[in-house]
């Protein structure tokens, strides 16, 4: 490609891109996939560096991340970042009405009204149209600054285009994560184990105090702006700084209005009560502004909040539901979730159908029972929470909820450290949520790179005993012929606190019925979400008379379901039938029910069961059952999977060092490893005083080691994996040094430097005789002192009495030219 097309397909690129991003963001819509996203990225990217010289500041390539910031620093508000008053009565806000009519003297005032929005307050300074600093509410006077994690938030402009921008000024806004983005987070912390995040609003806090700006990107934060500050006179009003903001490009939220009085006011607050539960993001409030500038002014401050703004809250809402049964769900690190099984329920503009129940000491909080009328809360919460119970409903034969004692995915007794609230399984060995958990760990890019093992792969070669450790991957190829038909997806399952797989009801019923379409299975129960199992079979009976699809058959099957659900009383998982019920009535003349609810209680997939049944199945059964299995390996998949198995043994020693798992060993500490002991062996052999001599290695990772290397097993594996290829020792290319004029000096580069990239002045320092040092520490001999050098890591190097040096000084040093 020629400079002149580069420089057109990156315009093209840059283009697409922003266009993409403002309907994500700004419309909540998507017109590519987030895979066809990433593919125009990654061209973008790839021509920018064959192309340096087309690379502007505000492509979107420089929203991706990889900025590491260990210590934020802080900044002072130019202007106070202000706290609101609240309130949650109409007699209150008439009261604040009356004062502001008071302190003016008059009622020519109006009110701009937005929602409030829970989020993360942010300032935003640009600086000759270009953002130069974000910095977080704080205390309100002095806040963190993250500018770098900022810039990777999409729809926050990088610079502003058009005329009259001011030469300075600050933009104030909420960031927010966006409540399916939310979901998604907390999904994976829920198949990981892990405590969900409390609300959205956490979240995003979290993430933008994140100390690798590349995982910040990928949260995929969004903004609302609110405020423009400016030294422009022309702006006297409120709604007139919002139109200014939207015209420079700014996300202003859609939901402001002008309102002439107070009355007008209530009127608004009613009309989103309901509405705001459509808005992408969780809304706590209203927030009422006097428009005029003049005017607030006028008004002016108490000792702690403005007298021209006040916001008003919501209450939470709760709702009544039924406890019908509880699952337990394994994370990847062996924790385990109780989760609640309700009748369906409305709350805040959604259907509820489970709440979390966190641990063993909420479920005796709460003194739960079999059956039990629970309130329901939701605020923000990916699963809503139970706050209490109807003991007053309870039945009188009801019997107490007993916490599980053994693992529902593979047997093992569960364990209770005394400190913790969690149980645990402690088989991290072969337990299949932990085993995926450490398999992922193992193919990740970082590791032994083997991109075409996804997560819906490794569980399903799991959950059907072709994975077991490390090394059962490279004897995949030996059983090729055996992966094809075996189940990708597992979503569509569920499992009972006893281990009874559950089907998803929407396969369930495509799988029953004849000549009705999945997608219109799939609309029918969208459309009736909100009733219960029995409502929904009823009402999917007259929903098969108007398809008029072998209608006699395909209603005399929904009966048959009807009538085996009241005869076998499994627990009950809205949205989901029991699999030996569901195969019952496929195959119930082959096979008994109690062998199916035997073999059920045991396999994680319906190929499972069937390879275990072994039966001889007509046509007809066979293609009934492939409607109720997921997508299954194929030999496109299988082939591209091995070859990526295959690729994946020239990884050097230090990326399989790392994808062994070895508790406390990181990225870098592997890296040190290898290049201090060259091979596995002498690193197994290495004693406590040898791997103590190790810069960066404490007791903590020697002990890991140890234990590591102690376990018999773990041994087996590595000498299957070097069987097989992987290198378990470091490749020595011998350095040629480009000179040795740093020789035997441990030298550490901190902020940001003018001649050298992060990379490259470690590569710098080691080529020069030099050795580079990543902490401060009083062994270095000196620190290249850069701009916006961190102040606590500067206050501690002068404690230390470690010598600062700039990068000038450092150029003159080596005989560089400035």
């Amino acid at each position: 490609m020629t400079p002149t097309q580069a420089e057109a397909r990156i315009a093209e690129l840059t283009q697409q891109i922003n266009h993409y991003n403002y309907l994500y963001y700004q419309e909540d819509k998507s017109e590519i996939s987030d895979f066809e996203f990433d593919k125009l990225l990654e061209e973008l990217i790839h021509l920018e560096t064959e192309f340096p010289q087309f690379l502007k500041e505000d492509s979107p390539s420089q929203r991706v991340g990889g900025t590491i910031t260990k210590e934020f620093e802080t900044a002072v508000h130019e202007t106070r970042m202000l706290s609101l008053g609240n309130t949650y009565s109409e007699e209150e806000l008439l009261a604040f009405d009356e004062r502001v009519a008071k302190g003016l003297e008059h009622r020519n005032f109006e009110y701009f009204c937005e929602l409030k929005f829970d989020g993360v307050a942010i300032s935003l300074v640009y600086e000759n149209g270009k953002l130069s600093r974000a910095v977080t509410r704080g205390d309100g006077t002095r806040g963190d600054v993250v500018t770098e994690n900022i810039r990777t938030i999409r729809n926050i402009p990088l610079s502003v285009l058009g005329s009259n921008i001011p030469e300075r000024f600050e933009v104030r806004g909420e960031i927010f994560l966006p409540r399916k983005e939310f979901e998604k987070i907390n999904t994976e912390r829920l198949a990981n184990g892990e405590a969900l995040l409390a609300n959205p609003r956490n979240a995003a806090s979290g993430t933008v105090k994140m100390q690798d700006s590349a995982v910040v990107a990928k949260r995929r934060l969004n903004c609302y702006f609110y405020q423009l500050i400016t030294d422009d006179e022309g702006i006297q009003h409120h709604d007139q700084a919002m139109t200014i903001l939207e015209n420079w490009g700014f996300n202003v939220s859609p939901t402001y209005e002008k309102c002439k009085s107070i009355q007008d006011v209530l009127v608004f607050i009613e009309k989103w009560r309901e509405k705001r539960h459509q808005l992408p993001l969780d809304t706590d409030g209203v927030v009422l502004k006097v428009n005029s500038y003049e005017q607030r002014i006028e008004l002016g401050f108490t000792a702690k909040i403005p007298r021209w703004a006040i916001a008003y809250k919501y209450q939470a809402e709760s709702a009544e539901s039924q406890l019908l049964s509880i699952t337990y769900q394994v994370g990847r690190t062996g924790a385990i979730t109780p989760v609640a099984n309700l009748t369906p329920v409305q709350l805040a503009g959604t259907t509820v159908k489970r709440a979390s129940l966190h641990n063993a000491n909420e479920i005796e909080r709460l003194g739960l029972h079999e059956g039990d009328t629970v309130f329901v809360e939701k605020g923000g919460e990916i699963i809503p929470k139970i706050t209490a119970v109807a003991i007053e409903k309870r039945k009188s034969n009801a019997k107490a909820i007993q916490y599980i004692s053994t693992c529902p995915e593979c047997g093992s007794l569960l364990e209770r450290k005394e400190s913790e609230a969690k149980h645990y399984c402690p088989n991290s060995q072969s337990c299949p949520p932990q085993l995926l958990g450490r398999i992922e760990h193992f193919v990740h890019k970082r590791a032994m790179d083997i991109d075409s093992l996804g997560t819906e792969r490794i569980r399903a070669l799991i959950d059907q005993g072709y994975i077991i450790d490390f090394a059962d991957i490279y004897e995949l190829e030996l059983k090729k012929d055996a992966l094809l038909g075996l189940e990708l997806n597992q979503d569509q399952y569920q499992k009972t606190d006893e281990g009874m797989l559950y089907i998803a009801l929407h396969k369930a019923l495509f799988s029953l019925t004849e000549g009705i379409p999945l997608s219109s299975i799939v609309k029918f129960l969208d459309e009736n979400k909100s009733k219960a199992l029995g409502e929904i079979l009823k009402s999917f009976k007259d929903f098969v008379r108007e398809s008029k699809k072998k209608v006699a058959q395909n209603i005399g099957t929904i009966q048959l379901l009807e009538n085996l659900l009241l005869s076998y009383p499994f627990p009950k998982i809205e949205d989901y039938l029991p699999v030996p019920i569901v195969l019952s009535l496929l195959i119930g003349k082959q096979v008994g029910m109690s062998k199916l609810k035997e073999v059920a209680s045991r396999k994680s997939t319906l190929h499972g069961i069937m390879l275990e049944l072994n039966i001889d199945l007509t046509q007809d059964q066979e293609d009934k059952i492939k409607k109720l299995k997921s997508n299954t390996f194929q030999e496109g998949v299988i082939s591209n999977m091995l070859e990526g198995i295959k690729v994946s043994k020239s990884q050097p020693f230090e990326k399989v060092l790392f994808a062994l798992g070895i508790r406390n060993i990181g990225e870098n500490t592997a890296q040190i490893l290898a290049k201090a002991f060259k091979n596995i062996e002498t690193l197994k052999n290495a004693n406590s005083e040898k791997l103590l001599e190790i810069n960066g290695i404490g007791e903590t990772l020697v002990n890991s080691l140890h234990e590591f290397f102690a376990d018999k097993e773990n041994l087996t594996i590595i000498d299957r994996l070097k069987a097989h290829g992987l290198n378990f020792e470091i490749e020595e290319v011998e350095r040629v040094l480009e000179s040795n004029k740093l020789e035997g000096m441990k030298i550490l580069a901190s902020g940001k430097l003018n001649h050298f990239k992060r990379d490259e002045i470690i590569d710098f320092i080691e080529s020069n005789g030099g050795q580079y040092i990543k902490s401060v520490s009083k062994n270095i001999d000196f620190i290249i002192e850069g701009e916006d050098m961190g102040p606590s890591k500067k206050e501690k190097a002068v404690k230390l009495g470690v010598k600062l040096i700039s990068e000038e000084e450092f150029m003159i040093m080596v005989g560089k030219e400035i």
